[in-house]
């Protein structure tokens, strides 16, 4: 697709469109219910999970993260509920919670069987909502307020799929995306067997498998897809809370389908900045007759700010988000998800890794410079610029989405199932094919890091001197260690080659650091079978995965499936237990083979345990469900200080602006205008689907017409205080102006809430002056 003549690209993506936005006219074969909602956490003081960076503090909003579901039903049969969330990964509390809450609103409905949970592996979301200790340190433990905000919205988005089932049909599609991720532990890869690595064409996959929801009544309504790219397109330095390229893939296809139909060609697939250009339809047809000339805009702004207080207006005047405003009451909101696959050593910085001393490339082996991995950085398409390399990357996935969007055809027909068990992966007896013939017995392992996962990998490079291809370790880690716990001749032994840095499993102290009962989980509607995996599959340790139970399901399927069967991986799914790689990649003992769990044989049990699951999945069989995994709430500890006040300078009020635009300012499209106001911790109020920032326009002489808001990539809200303890704090909203803005006048404003003393919460608004955006 890159590289095409824009025109003729344009000319068959027009006449696909044509072809193809009313879906096809196969009678519907089953009922279909999605849904959407806010989840983003507190945007202040609460470490970012992903990179395990302490110094990653959340401070403010790049865009806000989103859940968003798909209920498939028989109309007289089993339904699946799949979740995809802008978050690191799922947790295993988070969906012990969120099935309480289904049992309690819908029965035995909705389970733990027929429910997955997913995310899409950004490292810019708040931390502190997993269970496990290991998980949590960096977010000095517990934080209920991001926990609280995704069990939270992933229920109100399932209930909204609930309510929303109506018939429909699925379409599905695939396509290679070839430019979207590269292989950041290439030297791992080749240790897997040259006669398996000649079977495929690159040493990542570039597959994007994508389903198109078509409703009866209103045509397509949202779309799934599943594609192997790392959330790490922002950096470990990055402050503001972001969905990463997938997110921004959401954003840029959802809001591209609500302009689709419009004449301004905003969101075309085809645009420089897809999402960054947007301007809601409702905006574009109440400025019939935008004033172009400079001097009358600059008229008009200095007429609004010399009247007395604020003119008679229509504005909102409680935080409402742009897209709530472009809602139809009578029709599906569209919903679109970029969904996480087995990206373990697939990086988005498709540039390379280079010595950030040097701009030499690092060390092939290791990722080092000059023998330090903390030189060693991948760069993104956008480099240097972090928030450019992820709308790119965002926007290569979503221009393949809208591809496959349209010039899907082949309905998914036949029966709606799922299984799922939970499985002890810390002493798990597997049995492996021997080459003479029969079978061999060997174990998983309890948990454990080795000494090269403290390396960290090219997105994110770790610190001191550890470095990855480590098979060794070094003596002084190894007694920093011991003061731990310091692993068992047995544990040694089963995790060889890997050389133990934490031996997570086996620490107990003050609750469990790391997960040993893992759910495996099968979904399938029709043709397609979803593969949900707990952690982050290697490129070779999927396609394993896939082979397997693609074989299974064929050899055993007795005619249900056949060789166009469709599988995916769905991963960081219902928990989290970081990496699988191959046993050759193990052998390594990079990053990802250091981070796989449960030791050398992890792969070859999740393979046989999925196959039990495709194998009664074939045949209708219950499966044993397993030892359930430990609800850990009532023990979690919280260090992070509560908000305890908020204050503003003598004469000064929260809301106040503290930095205007210039008096008489006029700007034009690429400019960044940037206004700070005095505010409050963010954590007062999530506004949760609501915003902190939000420009608006003005329509004829007194009414307000929201523009953008802080889930628009082209604002950023950015929150601050002057000194690390200090009650008062700043709002910096930076409006980089698209393209596609129209000429008017404009201003923007913040939304926030403030703590008293004695722990009151008081909302208020702040407005910049008016300014003049012109041809």
């Amino acid at each position: 697709m890159e590289g095409q003549p824009v025109v003729t690209w344009l000319s068959v993506f027009l006449l696909l469109s044509m072809q193809n936005i009313g879906g096809s006219s196969s009678a519907s074969n089953y009922l279909i219910g999605l849904g959407s909602y806010d989840i983003t956490g507190p945007a202040a003081d609460v470490n970012m999970m992903g990179y395990a960076s302490a110094e990653q503090i959340a401070s403010g909003v790049h865009f806000r993260l989103r859940a968003r579901t798909f209920i498939v039903a028989e109309p007289q049969g089993n339904r699946v509920v799949f979740v995809n969330l802008d978050a690191c990964m799922a947790s295993q509390l988070v969906t012990i919670k969120v099935l309480e809450r289904l049992k309690a609103r819908y029965g035995d409905l909705y389970t733990e069987q027929n429910v997955a949970i997913s995310g899409i592996h950004t490292h810019a979301g708040p931390g502190g909502y997993l269970q496990y200790v290991v998980y949590i340190v960096t977010s000095l433990g517990f934080v209920r307020q991001s926990f609280d905000a995704l069990v939270d919205g992933i229920e109100k988005c399932i209930v909204q799929a609930h309510e929303n089932l109506q018939p429909g049909s699925i379409y599905i599609n695939k396509g290679e995306l070839l430019d979207a991720g590269v292989n950041r532990s290439p030297s791992s890869y080749l240790n897997n067997p040259a006669a398996e690595r000649s079977k495929y064409k690159y040493d990542v996959d570039k597959e994007m498998t994508l389903i198109k929801f078509v409703n009866e009544e209103w045509g397509p309504i949202g779309s799934f897809n599943w594609f192997a790219t790392h959330g790490t397109s922002m950096s470990r330095t990055n402050p503001l809370i972001s969905g990463d390229n997938k997110g921004a893939a959401a954003r840029f296809m959802e809001d591209w389908f609500e302009q689709r139909g419009s004449h301004n060609g905003f969101n075309s697939p085809h645009s420089n900045n897809p999402g960054t250009d947007r301007v809601p339809r409702r905006i574009s047809n109440l400025v019939h007759n935008p004033l172009e000339n400079g001097n009358e805009l600059m008229k008009l702004a200095a007429s609004f700010e010399r009247s007395e207080g604020r003119p008679a207006t229509r504005s909102l005047s409680v935080a409402s988000r742009v897209r709530n405003a472009l809602k139809r009451a009578d029709k599906p909101q569209f919903v679109s998800a970029f969904c996480q696959s087995n990206c373990g050593d697939v990086s988005p910085n498709v540039l390379g890794a280079f010595c950030i001393d040097s701009g030499l490339p690092c060390d092939f082996n290791h990722s080092t410079c000059n023998g330090k991995n903390e030189l060693c950085y991948g760069r993104g398409p956008g480099y240097p610029d972090e928030f450019e390399s992820t709308r790119i990357i965002g926007e290569r996935q979503f221009r393949k989405a809208v591809e496959l969007f349209n010039t899907a055809t082949e309905q998914l027909t036949g029966k709606v199932g799922y299984k799922h068990a939970y499985v002890d992966f810390s002493n798990l007896e597997v049995g492996l094919p021997k080459r003479g013939g029969g079978t061999e017995v060997v174990k998983t392992c309890p948990a454990a890091m080795g000494f090269a996962f403290a390396a960290g990998t090219t997105d994110g490079p770790g610190a001191f001197d550890f470095t990855q291809g480590d098979d060794k370790g070094n003596p002084f880690w190894k007694l920093v260690r011991n003061v731990l716990k310091a692993p068992s001749k047995e544990q040694v032994k089963c995790q060889h080659p890997k050389p133990i840095l934490l031996d997570t499993g086996e620490m107990k102290i003050p609750y469990d650091w790391a997960p040993s009962i893992l759910p495996v989980q099968i979904l399938r509607i029709g043709q397609l079978v979803i593969l949900n995996v707990p952690g982050e599959f290697t490129t070779m340790a999927g396609r394993r995965l896939r082979d397997a139970i693609k074989m299974s399901l064929i050899s055993g399927g007795g005619g249900q499936f056949n060789s166009n069967v469709h599988i995916v991986i769905a991963g960081l799914t219902n928990t989290y237990s970081q990496y699988v790689t191959t046993f050759e990649e193990y052998q390594v003992q990079r990053y990802e083979g250091a981070s796989t769990l449960y030791g050398p044989h992890t792969l070859s049990a999740y393979i046989q345990e999925f196959k039990k699951l495709a194998a009664a999945l074939i045949i209708g069989q219950t499966v044993m469900p397993g030892p359930p995994p430990p609800d850990l709430l009532d023990k979690q500890i919280s260090l992070l200080p509560p908000v305890v006040v908020d204050a503003t300078p003598l004469g000064v009020k929260f809301g106040d602006v503290k930095t205007d635009v210039p008096q008489n300012s006029t700007f034009k499209r690429g400019d960044m205008v940037a206004v700070t106001f005095w505010s409050a911790c963010p954590r007062n109020d999530l506004m949760t689907e609501g915003t902190f920032a939000l420009v608006e326009l003005l329509q004829g002489q007194n009414a307000w017409v929201p523009a953008y808001d802080d889930d628009d990539f082209c604002l950023k809200f950015k929150w601050s205080r002057p000194a690390k303890l200090s009650p008062q704090s700043h709002a910096t909203m930076e409006w980089k102006i698209p393209e596609s803005a129209v000429s008017g006048v404009y201003r923007i404003r913040h939304f926030g809430a403030s703590k008293s003393l004695f722990g009151s919460i008081s909302h208020f608004t702040g407005s910049s002056s008016a300014f003049v955006v012109a041809n």
